[in-house]
């Protein structure tokens, strides 16, 4: 090995140390996925936040209810997703696999549960909509079951992907556990 200051050892020239700079796969894998999920979470904040406005003003009559619709059922249970998320993000300091768990599940139970009804609670007046061209509820002049649709589709692809990699980091984590305890 080279040393800064003194001589090289017999038979290197210093360039044998590469091997030793590599990060191992899981670890690198685990910061990736890390940073993915808070993306994905990030955008699902977005998404509650806007949910949340469209609530507030629909039941404090901030504008009228030509200009945002009262919201439907499936939206009250969905703001419970947040707990997932937060979940989700207290897991990462420590690798906490059973709060990683518990916001896999909670976000099936909290997220993916109430926009599959939501999808199902909507479907009869998006049919009327496509089929004869009535919509009675609205969101600044645009269909409100186009528009919240439009956010059920957006979300679950959200939630579907943190559910993969969250899944995919649970792995690696539990690839660095057996690991460790080998050693």
């Amino acid at each position: 090995m080279a040393s800064r200051g003194g001589p090289r050892a017999t038979g290197t020239d210093g360039s044998d140390f590469q091997h030793r700079e590599r990060v191992a796969s899981h670890y690198q894998m685990s910061v990736t996925l890390k940073s993915e999920i808070k993306k994905l979470i990030y955008t699902h904040v977005g998404i509650w936040l806007l949910l949340m406005a469209q609530m507030c003003v629909g039941h404090f009559k901030l504008l009228p209810h030509d200009q945002v619709a009262m919201p439907y059922q499936w939206e009250y249970p969905y703001l419970l997703s947040i707990l997932p998320s937060l979940l989700g993000l207290l897991s990462f300091p420590r690798n906490n696999i059973s709060y990683l768990v518990l916001s896999m599940i909670s976000t099936g139970l909290f997220s993916m549960a109430p926009l599959i009804y939501g999808a199902m609670e909507m479907f009869p007046m998006a049919q009327q909509l496509y089929r004869h061209g009535k919509a009675y509820r609205f969101i600044f002049g645009f269909s409100a079951v186009s528009i919240m649709y439009l956010v059920v589709v957006v979300a679950a692809q959200v939630h579907g992907w943190q559910l993969y990699y969250s899944k995919k980091l649970l792995d690696s984590w539990f690839t660095s556990t057996q690991e460790k305890k080998k050693k």
